[in-house]
């Protein structure tokens, strides 16, 4: 840095890094400024140490417009938590309007910045930046995430205040940012709410925890964040089919410190006077809401405890939370399900590293039909086959002895790439299955397995439903969808109408892609409340498997290991339990740190749902 300085004429440092590196801190991170001309991008900090701190330095003194508008964006990937510092690059005004929370723009690389022409000068005592780059993604005023592409160009505007300091005085609402500054600031953690929509009935029915994505600042209180967003409600993509157990209006109490769990990891949390006098019943949901939301925070969190107006409302545990609620990730399947090489329903138990199967009981597994692809029901109670020839969906008990009977719904597709897709079932044993017949394509569901199939309304679809895969919350789906050559894998929300005495009605609603970097998805399955496993390939690129969230950003997990020739996948919600796929290689598993392992011939493999 000191030879750099020496090139350059007069220069100062716009930010600084401290990490802690076996007992040593570190500073790093000293970047240069020129004086005039063009402004180069804003490096984003590597991710490689998770414990790197960014302080961010305020302006120097007669500092000039390049300068501050480099120190500003570096000061918006710092851990600030009101940035303060960025607010100093600010007129008084200026730094009065702005209001970083209601966005956040994410570029592949951070912002480059450039005067722009006519935009005034130094000696006019005012000029203009554009800022510029391509955008990844945004994050809304919810601390929603969603995938954008395109290009990014925004101005800036300098003015020199009474004391002839240059100073900004126009600029966006809330911040920018190159991508890997925001994986280091950010991090996605699930709100829980509780699906409204399904068909799940009775006073005593435990309600379904749905999970809902958000983002936010990693170092700057996340478990306050994270409660306070849970408060305000769900996000606007899944708030039409989701309920919150939280009164309107709640929120925390107004003189609330920072929230943080006691030496026994019990938290506290006070809320204001429109949680008084709620119920016992109810406040353990809006305890089971917090601890699922937390679950996966540091520290650790194994007890809440909710007060208003001074007192206790209720305390609950995380092994409570489970009686209290019901949450996918909880639910241990007992078996794992595929075809045999006579095109038979067998299984072998789930997680255990036997490698022999043996057939399903009931008609499925007697082989009495020849299956393709089959489900299973999320209690393994009921199974559901396609025929060899794609035709025909079959359902029967996994009971010995049971017979099969005439299949509940038939393809009319010519080709056997026509006719029916692997079915899915949902947590209300609703059975779903989609016909690819070009003359008469349609999604059906088949309430608790049986009966006439209702034709789900999709008005937005725009293409052709290649996969179907059914969330255990049972108020998300997941679909591969063919259109204009390309095969992309879209998140929506079920939608209901069951009124007494009248044809319930279906559809689905709110379709985003869920990887819009990829052109060519080849299989897919739920592999968590909010996570999806997908194997596909980008333009020109080559097959890969990867996780997704429902919101389209990559989780900060490692991708699974390679493994070719994939034609189908699962996942179990319990991520304890090993990826299973039907490669080239047969049917193969995936063990935690571990290498994929054959476990044997045979297809179609399946977790319940």
């Amino acid at each position: 840095m000191g030879a750099d300085r020496e090139g350059r004429g007069r220069l100062r440092p716009a930010r600084v890094m401290a990490y802690a590196a076996g007992g040593v801190l570190v500073l790093a991170g000293c970047a240069s400024m020129p004086d005039s001309g063009d402004l180069r991008g804003v490096e984003s900090t590597p991710r490689q140490e998770t414990q790197v701190r960014v302080f961010a330095v305020p302006p120097g003194e007669d500092a000039p417009p390049s300068e501050i508008v480099q120190g500003f964006l570096e000061a918006l990937t710092s851990d600030d938590p009101h940035y303060k510092t960025a607010r100093q690059y600010l007129t008084g005004q200026a730094a009065k309007t702005w209001r970083p929370e209601v966005s956040a723009t994410v570029l592949t690389d951070g912002p480059g910045a450039k005067p722009e022409a006519g935009g005034g000068g130094e000696a006019t005592g005012e000029i203009s930046y554009t800022l510029t780059g391509t955008k990844v993604a945004t994050v809304d005023a919810q601390q929603a995430y969603a995938p954008a592409t395109g290009a990014y160009g925004r101005s800036v505007h300098l003015t020199q205040d009474a004391k002839r300091q240059w100073r900004i005085d126009a600029l966006p609402q809330g911040v920018v940012m190159g991508e890997s500054d925001f994986q280091r600031n950010y991090m996605s953690v699930s709100k829980y709410y509780f699906a409204s929509n399904t068909s799940a009935t009775g006073s005593n029915a435990q309600p379904m925890a749905v999970a809902d994505p958000v983002y936010v600042r990693r170092r700057v209180e996340p478990m306050t964040q994270v409660v306070s967003s849970l408060l305000k409600g769900p996000t606007r993509w899944l708030g039409p089919v989701v309920r919150s157990s939280f009164p309107t209006g709640v929120a925390l109490a107004k003189d609330a410190d920072a929230l943080t769990p006691d030496d026994r990891n019990r938290l506290t949390v006070p809320l204001n006077d429109r949680a008084a006098g709620i119920g016992v019943n109810r406040c353990r949901e809006m305890a089971a809401q917090i601890l699922f939301t937390l679950r996966n925070l540091s520290p650790a969190v194994d007890e809440v405890g909710l007060r208003a107006d001074g007192s206790e409302l209720c305390t609950l545990t995380q092994g409570e939370a489970d009686t209290a609620a019901t949450r996918s990730a909880a639910r241990h399947p007992d078996y794992l399900y595929f075809v045999d090489g006579e095109h038979r329903l067998v299984r072998i138990p789930a997680g255990n590293s036997g490698t022999k199967p043996d057939p399903a009981p009931g008609a499925l597994g007697e082989g009495e039909t020849a299956l393709r692809s089959v489900a299973v029901s999320r209690d393994e109670h009921t199974a559901a086959g396609v025929s060899l020839d794609g035709k025909s969906l079959y359902v029967g008990s996994l009971v010995s002895g049971g017979s099969l009977g005439e299949p509940v719904l038939r393809s009319q597709g010519r080709a056997e790439k026509d006719r029916l897709t692997t079915p899915s079932w949902d947590a209300d044993d609703g059975l779903w299955v989609a016909d690819r017949d070009p003359d008469h394509p349609r999604l059906v569901l088949f309430q608790e397995g049986k009966g006439d199939p209702v034709e789900v309304r999709m008005p937005h679809l725009g293409g052709r439903i290649q996969s179907v895969r059914v969330a255990a919350d049972g108020v998300r789906i997941a679909l591969v969808v063919e259109k204009g050559g390309k095969k992309t894998l879209l998140v929506g929300l079920i939608e209901r109408d069951e009124r007494p005495g009248a044809k319930p009605a279906v559809s689905v609603a709110e379709l985003r892609s869920a990887t819009p970097e990829l052109e060519e998805v080849t299989t897919m399955s739920w592999a968590g409340d909010s996570r999806l496993v997908v194997v596909g390939r980008e333009h020109g690129g080559v097959e890969q498997m990867r996780y997704v969230q429902v919101d389209g950003s990559t989780p900060d997990v490692p991708a699974p290991a390679a493994l070719s020739g994939v034609k189908e996948v699962t996942a179990a919600e319990d991520d304890q339990l090993p990826l299973v796929a039907y490669s080239v290689d047969g049917i193969v598993r995936l063990p935690s740190g571990e290498q994929w392992q054959k476990v044997t011939e045979g297809t179609a493999p399946v977790y319940p749902g």
